[in-house]
């Protein structure tokens, strides 16, 4: 899945100070993904507060992703979920015709076993289809999915093409590279670790940082992925403070304070996410202004 290599951007879903969704700035933030160098899109995934959209909601995120992508990028839609039933009737019934692959997180909250994870994705693969990427997020899930319990995915199943891995373990990452079966896309999950990760052998990056600073990090991507290592490294330590920041109060909350510094949209989320505070809004504002 070449097209799936480098660096793609988990969008926000920007809303309105009424809370709906704000197709305008959706538009404009995808336009300034695709001028500034990001490879592909990842559409309704968890940093797109899609827990708290409705169906409805859901469809005029796509439409408008799509529409305003005009078929620049590739898409990857977010679709997971900690009911498997669930998760599979919506890969069956949704139209995915736009689409290049799915993300689909762990289950959360049930903490399922490794087993219970295997089986889960099983389900999955065999109701999806597209292809596949495991998205592995044990901060946010509650369960880790082991190296071996994705090995046995990826060898099982033709259509499960890569792990997005934000277990925020670089050792784990390694053992995904070196095990993994050829072909295999070990994606980091992990803005941080981004840099480390390509050039020990992944194949870039699903990122929050990068869509707030699409040329900066995507560039640091692609000259990891071209082992220019001194130049990767000096926009690592560039956006390092950035990283930390938009972390430091949740995602999507420091994300979309970047956003409103850029005048791409408002800084507004849903319940029972907040955004940042003043302190680390002037924070983030004083640093776009330096960098961008």
């Amino acid at each position: 899945m070449q097209a799936l290599t480098g660096t793609g951007v988990a969008l926000v879903t920007p809303f309105k100070k009424d809370f709906s969704v704000d197709v305008e700035a959706l538009k404009r933030i995808v336009n300034f993904q695709a001028d500034n160098g990001i490879d592909y899109l990842v559409v309704l995934g968890t940093t797109a507060e899609s827990a708290t959209l409705c169906k409805e909601e859901k469809q005029l995120v796509i439409d408008t992703v799509t529409e305003a992508n005009a078929g620049r990028l590739p898409l990857v839609l977010g679709v997971g979920g900690n009911n498997t039933y669930e998760v599979c009737e919506e890969l069956k019934n949704r139209n995915l015709e736009a689409f290049t692959a799915i993300l689909s997180v762990s289950p959360y909250y049930n903490k399922p076993t490794q087993e219970g994870i295997y089986q889960h994705f099983k389900a999955v693969a065999q109701a999806s289809p597209l292809p596949i990427i495991l998205y592995n997020v044990p901060g946010r899930t509650a369960s880790n999915m082991l190296p071996a319990t994705v090995m046995r995915l990826a060898n099982d199943f033709d259509n499960i093409i890569g792990i997005k891995e934000a277990a925020g373990d670089i050792v784990q990452a390694m053992k995904l590279m070196q095990h993994a079966p050829k072909g295999f896309l070990v994606i980091s999950g992990d803005d941080m670790i981004t840099l480390p990760m390509v050039l020990a052998g992944g194949a870039g990056v699903i990122s929050v940082i990068a869509e707030g600073f699409p040329r900066q990090f995507s560039d640091m991507v692609r000259l990891g992925l071209e082992r220019k290592a001194d130049e990767a490294y000096k926009l690592h330590y560039l956006l390092a403070d950035a990283i930390d920041m938009i972390f430091e109060q949740g995602n999507p909350a420091g994300i979309k304070a970047v956003f409103k510094s850029l005048g791409l949209c408002e800084d507004v989320l849903r319940l029972p996410l907040v955004n940042v505070n003043d302190d680390l809004a002037g924070r983030i504002d004083a640093f776009v202004k330096k960098v961008v």
